[in-house]
């Protein structure tokens, strides 16, 4: 299993950008997508989620501005980021995991990140 992130890059403090996740196999029981973010020298944060039949879940600090979502079709996740602030400067990254009930568990399935970076 490979998940490929893209669509990264610098925008001004209110723009916006969308985040792909392609994800390329699959395997058996993980079949939700969490996008995390990560800032250097901090832990990485789960910041949404969709399950399989495409339940979604947000982080207080995003719901509003950002929106997940998914094309089974073509194996692939988005994040549609909106309103961007400069605390939303980070790498983001997907995961390919499971959810039980309203929990997200990750595999160790992730993706090589892609640049977020917000401007003033």
């Amino acid at each position: 299993v490979q998940l490929v992130e893209s669509g990264g890059g610098l925008v001004q403090a209110g723009g916006s950008l969308r985040l792909s996740c392609v994800v390329s196999g699959s395997i058996s029981g993980l079949d939700a997508i969490g996008w995390y973010r990560q800032v250097p020298g901090t832990q990485r944060e789960l910041i949404a989620t969709i399950s399989g039949d495409g339940r979604t879940d947000y982080k207080h600090f995003v719901k509003g501005r950002f929106t997940i979502s998914r094309h089974n079709a073509n194996n692939t996740a988005y994040l549609r980021m909106n309103d961007l602030r400069l605390d939303d400067t980070a790498v983001y990254y997907c995961n390919l995991g499971r959810m039980v009930g309203v929990y997200y568990y990750p595999s160790d399935y992730w993706g090589s990140g892609t640049q977020v970076t917000v401007s003033s």
